[in-house]
């Protein structure tokens, strides 16, 4: 006879994307590393057949929900949650009443994902609480799924892979079409990464995230009037691209412009990492914002303030934006002997800018989601 398991406790870490942004959902490549910021689920089965309670430790709010009848909020955590049970019911997962509380110290609206993170430690937790036998490729199409279909953002896959995949040590580079990919072992010698948190979170995020993929898409359309072999962006080059400019309004061509030449640049990245050749990687990093910001206008004046800050200063490499955009962090390739200096130089200048103070992350590269026990 099958033992049940009563109760597990599961996490998942948040993830750094060292560069490729906005490329996932258009089939490219991205170079992303799990981090040792993490959501951790305790989860267990309670006497109820569809009865579901979770609370957060750090809100400090409860929901229950019906596994029989359940439909968005307007907004909150609670629409991750369910999202993801709605996903595993999709492919036929037999769940049963169950009750946990969650938290962590992936921190909200940072450009880390602490939703991936979330998502990826309940699916993980309840695959093992429910013996569903699910394998890790399931669990994070299950997570995207719940963010597309529950939650209303048409991520890519990046963040959930990260989440699920990550090894200690190393950075991944995946291809968003053929879900292949590869560890690069992440040997920055003298050099680390820091994240500056702008801490804000415009309120443009999640609406232009998904009015950023209508526009590749809408790219891919008339791209293919010329070039019908391609399937999407992925397919484009820079030098097919200026061939057709002229049939392209000038706002899908720079979107079209980021991802085809963000492609190249996680390409060269991952490359640099295997040279040690970090300051090709900087220069990288610093490229990938300025398309960011001019190309795909995801950046904010906060972020920007925060990159420029950096071209003074020799000790770091290269500087940008990281996820989305409109808020989040600042991922900076630093000399590690330098970092604190120059993070009481910058947080200084900041709030004398916008009156915000700046919160600085050093993180370690770890593994992906876990038991706990």
């Amino acid at each position: 006879m099958e033992m049940k398991n009563t109760s597990i406790v599961a996490q998942a870490p948040g993830r750094i994307n060292i560069i490729g942004e906005h490329t996932d959902y258009n089939d490219g490549f991205v170079l992303p590393a799990a981090i040792d910021r993490k959501s951790i689920f305790k989860l267990a089965r309670n006497e109820s057949k569809t009865r579901v309670t979770l609370a957060s430790e750090n809100i400090g709010n409860s929901y229950t929900f019906d596994l029989d009848n359940f439909k968005p909020l307007q907004s909150g955590w609670e629409n991750y949650i369910m999202g993801v049970v709605m996903e595993l019911q999709k492919l036929g997962a037999k769940l049963e009443g169950f009750e946990g509380t969650f938290g962590g110290n992936v921190p909200i609206g940072s450009g880390m994902s602490s939703s991936a993170a979330l998502e990826c430690s309940l699916a993980f937790g309840l695959n093992e609480l429910f013996n569903l036998g699910l394998d890790k490729w399931q669990l994070i199409k299950v997570c995207q799924m719940a963010e597309h279909n529950f939650v209303g953002i048409k991520c890519g896959i990046m963040d959930q892979f990260a989440s699920v995949m990550g090894k200690k040590n190393h950075a991944m580079l995946l291809d968003c079409r053929s879900l292949e990919y590869q560890y690069f072992p992440m040997d920055l010698g003298k050099y680390e990464l820091l994240l500056l948190n702008t801490n804000v979170s415009h309120q443009l995020a999640s609406s232009e995230y998904n009015t950023r993929r209508e526009e590749c898409e809408s790219g891919v359309e008339m791209i293919m009037k010329s070039f019908p072999e391609i399937k999407n962006l992925r397919d484009v080059t820079v030098e097919m691209l200026q061939k057709v400019s002229s049939a392209l309004p000038s706002h899908i061509f720079k979107r079209c412009h980021h991802i085809v030449t963000e492609n190249d640049r996680v390409l060269a990245s991952s490359r640099a990492l295997v040279r040690k050749d970090f300051q090709q990687l900087g220069h990288l990093i610093y490229e990938s914002h300025k398309s960011l910001q001019h190309d795909y206008e995801v950046s904010c004046r906060e972020l920007d303030f925060l990159v420029n800050q950096t071209l003074t200063y020799p000790y770091i490499l290269g500087s940008r934006m990281m996820g989305g955009g409109f808020g989040g962090c600042t991922i900076n390739l630093i000399q590690k002997d330098k970092s604190e200096e120059f993070v009481e130089l910058v947080s200084k200048t900041y709030v004398d800018k916008f009156g915000i103070n700046l919160n600085e992350y050093r993180v370690s590269i770890s593994n992906g989601a876990s038991l706990i026990y």
